[in-house]
This record gives C-alpha cells, sequence and structure tokens, in this order.
C-alpha cells in the first residue's frame, strides 16, 4: 500500500520564508517524483492580534498587525509529516504558525 500524501500549507513573513522551507524540504517534505523542493509560494498579507500571555515575534499585545507574509504549499508523505511539522515549527518566527494540512487523494491513472 502507498504512503499516504499530504498536502502541507503554511505561512511565513518574507525574513523567514527561506530558511522554512529549507527546514521543511530538509525535513522530507517537497519531493514529487524525481523532483525536490517542489513547492508553491505568493505573497499576501497577514494579520493577528496579539493577546495578553502571548509573546509575538512581530506586533504590540492588544494591538492588529499586518504583515507581508508568504503562504507555502509542498507535499509530504506520512512519513514525514511529523518531522516536517516540527522542522517547520522550529525553523518558523511565529509563537502560532498559521499551518493546514489536507489528506490527497491518488490521482486516477
Amino acid at each position: 500500500m502507498p504512503d499516504l500524501i499530504y498536502k502541507l500549507c503554511f505561512y511565513v513573513p518574507d525574513t523567514h520564508l527561506e530558511q522554512v522551507k529549507t527546514a521543511v524540504f530538509a525535513a522530507g517534505a517537497g519531493h514529487i517524483g524525481n523532483y525536490d523542493c517542489c513547492a508553491f509560494q505568493v505573497r499576501g498579507e497577514g494579520q493577528f492580534r496579539p493577546l495578553d500571555g502571548s509573546q509575538p515575534f512581530l506586533g504590540q499585545q492588544g494591538e492588529v498587525e499586518v504583515v507581508s507574509e508568504y503562504r507555502v504549499e509542498t507535499i509530504v508523505t506520512e512519513a514525514s509529516l511529523q518531522a516536517a511539522i516540527s522542522a517547520l515549527r522550529l525553523a518558523h518566527p511565529y509563537e502560532e504558525p498559521a499551518i493546514d494540512l489536507f489528506r490527497l487523494e491518488p490521482l486516477p491513472a
């Protein structure tokens, strides 16, 4: 039975884009056939408001912060999933990075 494949999507500020991608790829994400470091990225704006008890990388508690960020999508096998997510969290500057995970269905033959 083939390994399950997931799409891993995360948001990262411009300043840490390459650092986080490198960590995720080193943990096994981004392989498609005979290629590695495969990803799609698009720039946009993210926003958040740090609440009491937070330790924000950017911004001040109680104030809305708008940040130029990238949305990065890559794929990862189930075997590499935990390592990729752990690497993402360790390399990411945010206390709570936004991460989406989608299980993919095999393509029809």
